[in-house]
């Protein structure tokens, strides 16, 4: 396999992230010729490896969104990150957040931090598909990543940030979300919002 040849029909397939199933799906050649082509091409400069089993192309990198919802499945973009994107709070934040109902993780590539926080199963809702600028990433509502948030300010995890901007949001929603985390703390955080 020529790696210029690769990269075309790669990028001619609109793939710029995969796992070696992925890849050998497109370049049929034995498990141990797709591993080996991968690790010399990552040492090389072809592909950067994001973590075990996930590469892309490092000349066309997906954006850091998709990436962070590509590394830790299931995941969407959610807390400080998507809070700041909409908005509700002033600063924006050093690595992307993202809410899973896998374990607490943190990834680092050479680029950027990504972090996921645990939520429960019956909390794992309130974010959709943004396909905006030809990217495919799953995000939290602002609602949603505000009530993601405040259950961990609930719970001591994060701090109370009084300069929250809750002026565009919907609080029957807000407190919908709210509920779905069954702790009364998180609705008293919610009723303590400068609305």
């Amino acid at each position: 396999m020529k790696p210029i040849l690769v990269r075309e029909e790669l990028l001619n397939r609109g793939i710029r992230m995969f796992t070696p199933l992925e890849f050998r799906r497109v370049f049929p050649k034995s498990r141990d010729q797709i591993q080996y082509f991968l690790e010399t091409q990552a040492q090389q400069g072809l592909f950067i490896r994001l973590k075990k089993g996930l590469y892309a192309l490092k000349t066309d990198l997906p954006s850091d969104e998709e990436i962070a919802n590509a590394l830790y499945k299931p995941s969407y973009l959610s807390f400080e990150y998507a809070m700041a994107k909409y908005g509700i709070i002033p600063e924006s934040p050093y690595n992307l957040t993202s809410a899973t109902t896998n374990p607490t993780r943190v990834f680092s590539t050479d680029r950027q931090a990504f972090s996921y926080f645990t939520i429960k199963q019956d909390a794992y809702t309130g974010y959709y598909l943004d396909t905006t600028g030809g990217r495919k990433i799953l995000i939290a509502e602002g609602e949603k990543a505000l009530a993601d948030y405040l259950y961990f300010v609930a719970i001591g995890q994060r701090s109370w940030n009084d300069r929250f901007n809750v002026s565009k949001l919907d609080k029957d929603k807000l407190m919908e979300y709210a509920k779905l985390f069954e702790r009364d703390k998180v609705i008293e955080t919610v009723e303590k919002l400068p609305w």
